[in-house]
């Protein structure tokens, strides 16, 4: 049983109570055991009759609780529990950059919660978090600088355009920078230090005060959630408080994809361009891939004869680790991907190109087995494909590309052509063809829409020449 004793101040008014739970003795030594602990204190203003009665109720759920197997370590801080359950996913091999977005994430959170007690927190401090989180002026890097007008009249004066490096060696590109665009801080007081000019003399500072979206502040329920539901498992709560609190609704966005007429400017306008990045645009656009999948490609991995190619791994950048090879995102993401006899041919002159370059280069040429490489040989920079895409639809006036934008390409025409979600769920290397119903839905409804407009029009057609 329970063992409950008063605790008081020295003017002898009672704070809280001490509940200790025998938990038997060392079966080698003999040794009683340390008890399980804990301190319930009453809320101020009850009587001391109210208050034990209390206290003997809890002593009962504690002790229940021990029994049970639920013993919470009262001293044990979210903030350590978090770091441990992070040491915990390594180990059990997450993805490098799902720890990254994991510990960033939890920058916000730790502030709130990390020196409350694992045991304390209770959905209506969950709550509490989502509600600060939902703020406006809570966005990180918020702040743009747009070139006053000022600025071009001063690049004339100097005689600078173009681009230039600064004193870092890093690259200006003054019409982007006085465009009138936003532009990260950093970049324009690189652009003033170049100048010799004040910042505030050249741009004017904004900040972005929009609060962060529902779907920002759901993945912070969900990130919660996963390191309680941790500590459920490992009995050091009874039950997850996230599952009981109420986090903002997760609104999914529409994908972006490019219209047909948009499909067809940008494949003409990449008839003139180098033959690599020609290649690589095709084949983020026939093959559905991700990013990093192109750019993981390797030559061993292209089967000519049967035309496709295999996907088994995935280039990446972090911070902390530069370029990385890393695998696909699920399991089901491994596969193989048929692909059309023009990309083949295509991949077959890029690889023709690719071994002249080696031939010039010569010792200067950095070997590897990547398809798409840098300049120089090696691997890729993960970054360097979306930038090429923002100047090449900047210089040819198309519409803002993103490599991911052509993955929902892709999709959203094979939806139109009337291909079924289980073949299209395998192209995409979804875990699931529920995950692709939930990320096209709103395409496969107008897509459902256009299949019926046909039917209509061929059933018709047929009743009129009957008649």
């Amino acid at each position: 049983m329970a063992s409950i004793q008063a605790r008081r101040n020295k003017d002898g008014v009672l704070i809280s109570y001490s509940i200790r739970v025998y938990k038997g003795r060392d079966p080698e030594t003999g040794k009683q055991l340390k008890p399980y602990a804990t301190t319930w204190r009453p809320p101020q203003g009850w009587g001391e009759k109210r208050a034990e009665r209390e206290a003997r109720r809890q002593a009962v759920l504690f002790e229940k609780q021990c029994r049970d197997g639920f013993c919470p370590e009262e001293k044990q801080t979210f903030a350590a529990y978090a770091e441990y359950f992070l040491r915990l996913k390594e180990r059990t091999g997450t993805k490098h950059l799902t720890l990254l977005h994991y510990r960033q994430c939890l920058d916000r959170i730790l502030p709130k919660l990390g020196h409350k007690k694992l045991a304390d927190i209770r959905p209506q401090h969950l709550n509490q978090l989502y509600e600060e989180l939902a703020a406006p002026g809570l966005r990180k890097d918020s702040e743009r600088a747009v070139a006053r007008p000022e600025l071009e009249q001063i690049l004339k004066e100097k005689g600078v355009s173009g681009r230039i490096l600064d004193e870092e060696g890093k690259e200006l590109r003054w019409d982007a920078i006085k465009s009138g665009k936003r532009i990260r801080v950093s970049t324009a007081e690189r652009a003033a230090r170049a100048l010799g000019l004040p910042v505030d003399s050249l741009f004017v500072i904004t900040r972005d005060m929009r609060p962060l979206g529902s779907r920002t502040v759901a993945n912070f329920h969900t990130i919660l959630s996963a390191i309680f539901s941790e500590a459920e498992r490992e009995m050091l709560l009874p039950y997850n408080p996230a599952r009981r609190a109420t986090p903002p609704k997760k609104m999914n966005g529409t994908p972006n994809y490019y219209q047909m007429g948009d499909v067809g400017k940008i494949l003409c306008a990449l008839e003139t361009e180098p033959i690599k990045w020609r290649t690589m645009v095709q084949l983020l656009l026939v093959s559905g891939c991700r990013r990093g999948e192109v750019l993981g490609l390797k030559w061993g991995k292209i089967d000519w004869e049967n035309q496709q190619i295999y996907i088994d791994s995935t280039l990446l950048y972090a911070r902390d680790k530069g370029i990385y090879e890393g695998s696909p995102k699920t399991r089901d993401s491994v596969r193989y991907i048929k692909l059309p006899e023009q990309t083949m041919a295509l991949l077959r002159e890029y690889r023709a190109w690719q071994e002249e370059q080696k031939r010039v280069l010569g010792e200067e040429w950095e070997e590897s087995e990547f398809v798409f490489t840098a300049e120089g040989g090696g691997p890729m920079h993960p970054s360097h494909l979306g930038n090429w895409l923002n100047r090449f639809s900047e210089r040819r006036g198309l519409p803002h590309l993103n490599p991911h934008a052509f993955r929902h390409t892709m999709t959203s025409l094979l939806f139109f052509s009337g291909v079924d979600s289980v073949s299209i769920s395998r192209r995409l290397g979804h875990s699931s063809v529920s995950t692709t119903t939930n990320i096209y839905s709103h395409v496969m409804e107008q897509a459902e829409s256009k299949i019926r407009d046909c039917v209509a029009d061929v059933l018709l057609s047929i009743r009129e020449e009957e008649e």
